[in-house]
């Protein structure tokens, strides 16, 4: 528990975001190096070791909030964390800059970001998210990894240029880097960091929420959901600046395959989460603004600053519903 009143528990949750900002970063190159030790080309790296390095907090604090039995909290900022994915950081990047989409991204892992958003739709649908569901979803999450790794010599075929770096720099896609003894160090420091990071952040976050009379459902929705997304938001936005535009993309739509398969599967595993009715909400908002995004890329692949604008206003307006107690 974190003493003190809310302008205390406000500055918990604005550090907790820079440690599980730091602690990803940290962890998420460590884990390139050594996935680029053993030949993985630097796409399939960004599909799997990037989107889920990046995941990372969530994992950390859906998680925490499970074995405290803070079941709001924990599937909150999973469902929370996909919308905010979706249209806030799409959204913004886009404002910045259109973003063309390969047809190959759309077709298979928009089709799997819809699936797993389908899955985790109806493990929620009970308001509650059994051991079992948490086993089939986590299946899922392993199937999907196993079909990227098993795709990645034809991966290795893309040429120069076209590769994916966790720095979104193209680079050649047979380089091997080695993976050093401070890499060991960066690796189980920002684990740690992100742990203690996200720990801290669910204790102050259910503190907030019962001294402001907002429920955790809310909190875990809106301010947990945009801390634990900065290392999307980062990495898209480091991706954006140096040209890969592809990128910022394929970081957010594998960040929420994980994020419903394996952090929410994972989750349950440790203990059975039970939710509120607002969860119902939440989850009829992700599923359309999926839906919405999936089409606008599938049609035009691309995104345009216009759609990009509606996204994010889309955001800022369900954060507005939320906080004022109209929208779960």
């Amino acid at each position: 528990m974190v003493q003190g009143g809310p302008v205390v528990q406000i500055g918990v949750i604005l550090l907790s975001i820079l440690g599980l900002w730091i602690g990803a970063r940290l962890l998420v190159d460590a884990v390139v190096r050594l996935a680029r030790r053993f030949g993985l080309s630097d796409l399939t790296i960004g599909l799997t070791i990037v989107a889920m390095g990046t995941s990372t907090p969530e994992l950390a604090v859906s998680v925490d909030a499970a074995l405290k039995g803070v079941g709001d909290i924990a599937v909150a900022n999973v469902l929370g964390s996909n919308i905010y994915n979706l249209a806030f950081i799409l959204g913004v990047i886009s404002l910045l800059k259109v973003i063309p989409v390969a047809e190959s991204l759309v077709r298979r892992d928009g089709v799997a970001l819809l699936a797993s958003t389908l899955a985790g739709g109806i493990a929620v649908l009970n308001l509650q998210v059994t051991r079992v569901e948490g086993v089939l979803l986590t299946g899922a999450f392993v199937a999907y990894t196993a079909y990227l790794l098993r795709t990645n010599q034809s991966d290795s075929a893309v040429p120069t240029g076209q590769a994916l770096s966790e720095a979104g720099v193209p680079r050649p896609v047979t380089e091997r880097v080695a993976f050093r003894g401070r890499d060991v160090v960066l690796l189980v420091g920002g684990l740690a960091i992100v742990l203690v990071s996200g720990d801290f952040m669910v204790a102050a976050a259910s503190e907030l929420a019962r001294g402001a009379g907002i429920s955790e459902w809310v909190i875990g929705g809106t301010i947990v959901a945009a801390g634990t997304s900065t290392p999307e938001f980062a990495v898209s936005l480091v991706a954006i600046q140096r040209g890969s535009l592809g990128v910022s993309v394929g970081n957010v739509v594998g960040s929420n395959i994980y994020n419903v398969t394996g952090i929410l599967g994972v989750a349950a595993v440790v203990r059975p989460l039970a939710v509120s009715g607002l969860a119902l909400e939440t989850v009829a908002w992700l599923a359309g603004i999926s839906l919405l995004m999936v089409a606008a890329l599938w049609t035009k692949r691309e995104l345009s600053r216009k759609e990009g604008a509606l996204f994010a206003s889309s955001e800022v307006v369900r954060w507005i519903l939320g906080i004022s107690g109209l929208l779960g």
